[in-house]
């Protein structure tokens, strides 16, 4: 390793300081790496290869799926600081910050969109949470649940061929469906073609886990004529035994008292004809789904152990594999944090599935659709 010796000034060093996560030669060296590949991803090939930009990135499931698909990742937006750290030491790109004060004329151009907005103010616990606070939830919730125009706002503005939005399920039923009309309806204003699906990732991942997807392809381009299709598996589900770690630290197992209390919450409502409770897991089977919330007690996927022993909580590295992330993928936060990234991330080898079905599709178009379209003429 070459070492250079650089001089700033004092402002920039404060504003530095201020920004990054880690050290200020590490933010520098990861800046610069950040503006060669920025470079060269705006240099057209012949490959065949697409540009896409990852909006509300999390910690980069979304991109892994379609760097998978032949794709380069151009442009990068997250605001959370934890979730930064993660995807700058796994991608060495440093997200941009809060989407609501991005010119979009500033993102450089791209063929696919995708964006995982917030699902917060849609989801059914959201929404339970937020009424039960007196508080608003959908659209009428500033914070978050406006941020979809802020994706209608770049998509108008960079017109990409293609994108991917992702939410809970419960976005197609959120307010008597009258949010996803607004959705649809904005969508479809701008001049794309949709396709939606609520997909489980159980046949990617040994977890239950159904999302919404939105897949839209511009009118202008294809015309209407792509024949796109969502993915459909055919291989059973994994059993959750085939991602747990052999050997686990003992502070993952649940204390007395916990166990305890966990045991007489869910008597207690199971008495009520309540369905809450923990999840233990059968190990030949699969899991709930994992949530942000994880990392307050674990309740939703315990792990029996046997031998006298009380259940455990999964590890941040048993997370990752229960999302579909590679062993490779690091984990560089608290296990507090790393809960909370993998429960908000998305099931990796099912977006790869999405994105490389999107893929087939944008190239048989542009190999077999312009044909057919001349034809109709």
């Amino acid at each position: 390793m070459k070492k250079v010796h650089l001089s700033i000034d004092d402002d920039l060093y404060k504003m530095i300081q201020g920004y990054s996560v880690g050290s200020v030669p590490e933010f520098i060296m990861f800046a610069i790496k950040d503006k060669i590949k920025d470079m060269k991803a705006r240099v057209h090939t012949d490959k065949g290869n697409f540009r896409f930009i990852d909006l509300f990135a999390g910690i980069g499931g979304m991109r892994l799926g379609f760097e998978a698909a032949g794709g380069t990742c151009v442009f990068t937006s997250e605001w959370d600081k934890f979730a930064q750290k993660t995807y700058l030491s796994n991608f060495g790109d440093m997200p941009e910050g809060d989407i609501t004060k991005i010119d979009a004329k500033e993102i450089p151009d791209h063929e696919v969109l995708l964006a995982g907005f917030p699902c917060q103010p849609f989801s059914i616990a959201g929404v339970s949470k937020k009424n039960s606070l007196g508080r608003v939830h959908g659209f009428l919730d500033e914070t978050q649940g406006t941020l979809f125009f802020d994706v209608a706002r770049i998509i108008e503005e960079k017109r990409p061929k293609a994108f991917l939005l992702e939410n809970v399920k419960n976005l197609r039923t959120h307010d008597k469906g009258r949010t996803f009309k607004i959705i649809r309806e904005t969508l479809e204003k701008l001049g794309y073609n949709l396709h939606v699906a609520v997909l489980d990732g159980k046949y990617y991942v040994p977890q239950h886990r159904e999302r919404i997807f939105i897949v839209g392809f511009d009118r202008r381009f294809y015309g209407g004529w792509e024949s796109f299709e969502f993915p459909q598996p055919t291989e059973p589900p994994k059993p959750i035994k085939s991602i747990l770690m052999s050997e686990v630290e003992d502070k993952y197992t649940l204390t007395p008292k916990l166990w305890e209390y966990l045991q007489q919450y869910a008597a207690k409502h199971k008495a009520n004809g309540n369905g809450f409770g923990f999840g233990l897991v059968d190990l030949n089977g699969i899991s709930r789904t994992l949530s942000a919330r994880y990392y307050k007690d674990g309740s939703e996927i315990l792990i029996p152990q046997g031998a006298g022993k009380n259940p455990r909580r999964l590890t941040p590295r048993e997370c990752a594999r229960l999302q579909g992330y590679p062993d490779t993928f690091k984990i560089v936060v608290s296990d507090l944090q790393a809960y909370k990234q993998f429960g908000n991330s998305v099931v990796v080898p099912l977006i790869e599935a999405i994105a490389k079905e999107m893929v087939n599709t944008m190239e048989r178009y542009e190999r077999e659709g312009l044909l057919l379209s001349q034809k109709s003429v």
